[in-house]
């Protein structure tokens, strides 16, 4: 369960029950009234809607009726066929649909005791960041005394149509969730991590090694608690809700409900002679309409598995919804995926955990260019570093990093008609190795991850990043828009992810004693080549130190080569400028590490910013007799400390 849980519009459950047991009423929410104001924001009912309680749609309502499953919801009149597939992707994993229905037993009608029915409810979701608990009155809208909206296959069911309601509120509306999301509501089910897969554009259907990469992918987040729906995007030639001839509905949301590999054939004993079929199970959220084509309910393929076979893998042959493909069938037929991945990071675990850092940040304009924080995607180049930047490391030679930017949930603007979601993506720059201000000129950085820039919810990037330090810069697409986010890293070790604020180092008093920086220089150390052979097979390993001042960095070690790649970056705020920068090369020994050369720079605003090959030379002045190799550098200076 989560820790600790915000209250929507603060009302308190336990409060508000109790006050109604004492006073003998039913709970009716003066926040989420029954009438049209919380159906709708634009249009109007097409008949008179009736707000009924489960007590006066059946004799003997219940929460859930003989458990939960996946086959309990049907979608009704509004077009939320992703909130009924996010639903029946919930429903599948007792530990996730128990953190949004909180207490389920206590809630639960209770025929025994009728005195402890109050008519209000209550349920959680994941907003932002934070588990939030929406409470509401069991007052359903209703036509002809049957439910409009999402309800169960049985009768006097009511956890699905309830669940609704307080997602509804949370959105403003009913109508604010007619077009949304399956990942989205997955993510506020249960603070999942979301990433959306154009199966088009990756060409999955036709390259088969990228459709077995996924389908591995797809079955490990599956066996792990993860959740995943997929659906087809209307092409050109044809409209949402329009079914294409293998019996699959465009612009529709399905639930994954299993991935199995499947083999057919005969187990001899010492061996598997067996065909092997990679298979995905899906459900159609009306509860009705399946796929027609090959493994679907009633094709001959089933006569090639045995019975127990079929019982294992759940085969119903009734028009229920849910049925069977190959992966590579769905590959070619399904244009997009959602998955949301339950992302580990209990320390008690048998899988793989992640180091997780989440920070609240803004985009928010300012007329000073220091100040503002909206300042748009890598292509706005006078603005692009005016955003909010945030520095993580990675301390492993190599790392697996997951990136999740998540903008604020704008459903509850639709009302005032700007509901739709903002372009947005983010940056990744390797930057110097001892960076803790913000950056204000690209120059010796590398660009190495941009993500998408999509009008979706969240956008999310998977890479293998190299042992460094790093800046991320999550951005609107179009400078000078205003919203929140937040933003998740997840790491193999701790990443010491932080918001960088500062533009320069800080005045203080010890800046009058001390002295305060008069010059930021930045350099970057590419190569060493032509060294000294320290071993019998003629090798090295060197490394870089650079010097400046009482400051000292030192690059990672290069092994068995005379001719090593460093790429390391630092940055030095100077103030002694009349000091020079010394960088040197060194060979690592066990006992003693050996000095192998070194290139003295002035570093002064008024030198080449190209990059230059410099001679090694030994210990001393820049006419120091000569020492065998050189190095490729790149060197930055000003004397404005919010230049670079």
């Amino acid at each position: 369960m989560p820790s600790s849980v915000q209250l929507f519009r603060d009302q308190k459950y336990h409060e508000l029950k109790g006050q109604c047991i004492q006073q003998r009423r039913l709970f009716e929410d003066p926040e989420f009234p029954a009438s049209d104001v919380s159906l709708f924001y634009q249009s109007a009912p097409p008949r008179k809607v009736e707000w009924k309680r489960p007590k006066d749609l059946c004799e003997d309502p219940h929460l859930f009726v003989n458990g939960i499953s996946s086959h309990d919801l049907h979608q009704g009149t509004l077009g939320n066929c992703w909130f009924v597939a996010a639903c029946s992707c919930l429903a599948l994993r007792k530990t996730l649909w128990q953190q949004v229905i909180p207490d389920f037993n206590e809630q639960e009608w209770d025929p025994k005791n009728p005195e402890k029915y109050a008519g209000i409810f209550r349920f959680r979701f994941w907003c932002f960041g934070e588990w939030t608990e929406v409470v509401i009155d069991d007052l359903l809208p209703t036509m002809d005394g049957k439910l409009i909206y999402c309800h169960s296959n049985a009768k006097n069911e009511f956890w699905s149509a309830l669940l609704e309601k307080a997602y509804a509120k949370l959105a403003g509306s009913y109508e604010a969730l007619d077009g949304g999301s399956a990942a989205d509501a997955i993510v506020d089910f249960t603070g999942a991590v979301a990433e959306s897969i154009d199966l088009v554009q990756g060409k999955y259907g036709e390259i088969i090694s990228e459709q077995m990469k996924l389908f591995e992918d797809l079955l490990k987040v599956h066996k792990r608690g993860g959740l995943i729906s997929c659906s087809i995007t209307a092409s050109s030639g044809s409209t949402n809700e329009e079914e294409t001839e293998m019996g699959l509905v465009i612009g529709h949301a399905y639930s994954v409900t299993a991935i199995r590999k499947l083999r057919l054939g005969e187990r001899l004993i010492f061996s598997f002679k067996a065909e092997k079929l990679f298979m995905i199970r899906l459900r159609n959220p009306w509860g009705k309409r399946e796929w027609n084509g090959a493994w679907s309910d009633n094709s001959e393929e089933w006569k090639k598995v045995s019975n127990s076979e079929r019982k294992s893998l759940g085969l119903t042959l009734e028009n229920d919804g849910e049925f069977w493909m190959t992966f590579e069938d769905w590959c070619k037929n399904f244009t997009d995926v959602d998955i949301c991945r339950i992302v580990n990071t209990s320390y008690f675990s048998i899988h793989k955990t992640w180091e997780k850092k989440m920070m609240h940040g803004a985009w928010a304009k300012n007329s000073e260019p220091l100040l503002n924080r909206s300042g748009g995607c890598f292509d706005n180049k006078e603005t692009f570093l005016q955003n909010p930047q945030y520095v993580f490391d990675v301390k492993k030679t190599e790392d697996k990093v997951l990136v999740s930017l998540q903008q604020e949930d704008r459903r509850k603007y639709k009302k005032e008609g700007k509901g739709d979601s903002i372009p947005i993506g983010f940056e990744i720059f390797k930057v110097e190795d001892n960076r803790s201000y913000r950056l204000h000129k690209l120059t010796v950085q590398e660009r190495v991850a941009t993500s998408l820039y999509i009008n979706t919810r969240t956008v999310f990037l998977k890479r293998i990043l190299k042992q460094g330090r790093y800046i991320l810069i999550p951005t609107t697409y179009h400078p000078g828009i205003i919203t929140k986010f937040i933003l998740r890293l997840f790491t193999d070790v701790p990443s010491k992810l932080r918001e960088l604020k500062a533009d320069k180092p800080k005045m203080t008093c010890w800046s009058l004693l001390c002295g305060y920086p008069r010059r930021v220089t930045q350099i970057k150390i590419h190569s060493a080549e032509g060294l000294q052979k320290q071993d019998r097979s003629g090798g090295a390993d060197p490394y870089v130190l650079i010097k400046c001042e009482n400051q000292n960095r030192r690059s990672p070690v290069q092994h068995d080569t005379t001719s090593a790649i460093f790429d390391t970056q630092v940055v030095f705020y100077r103030k002694n400028i009349n000091s020079p920068i010394i960088v040197q090369v060194w060979n690592s020994n066990i006992l003693c590490d050996q000095f192998l050369g070194q290139a003295v720079l002035a570093a002064s605003p008024s030198d080449p910013r190209e990059q230059q090959t410099l001679q090694l030379r030994g210990r001393g002045r820049r006419e120091a007799a000569e020492m065998p190799g050189h190095i490729t550098v790149k060197v930055f200076s000003s004397d404005d400390l919010v230049e670079l």
